[in-house]
């Protein structure tokens, strides 16, 4: 199997930063794309930034320009840097891979990670 171990969540005043890291293991071929998702009680779940193994990033247009996205692919890792939060920016946020096993390397999954909870106090 896959798992997804998240960390970096917290408590941070308005205008503050985190970093959060999403570190994959298990038998893995490769991972060709690792995202970030969050969600707010009574919301949906929403996508806020991806990038490929080719290091493609997109970031939507609520957190551009602050939230930036990256990736180790040595290291099966993906991190946001979250700077200028606001308190709409808290929520639980999920890192999702789409991940190629070994067992099966024609064949992509999709793993989620546990969920580390942001909270932004204004």
């Amino acid at each position: 199997q896959v798992q997804l171990v998240e960390s970096g969540g917290g408590l941070v005043q308005a205008g503050g930063s985190l970093r959060l890291s999403c570190a994959a293991s298990g038998s893995i071929f490769s991972i060709n794309v690792m995202a970030w998702y969050r969600q707010a009680p009574g919301k949906q779940r929403e996508l806020v930034a991806s990038v490929t193994s080719g290091g493609m990033t997109n970031v939507v247009d609520a957190v551009k320009g602050r939230f930036t996205i990256s990736r180790d692919n040595a290291k099966n890792t993906v991190y946001l840097q979250m700077n200028g939060l606001k308190p709409e920016d808290t929520s639980v946020y999920y890192c999702k891979a789409i991940v190629r096993p070994k067992e099966s390397p024609p064949n992509t999954y999709q793993y989620w990670g546990q969920g580390t909870q942001v909270t932004v106090s204004s």
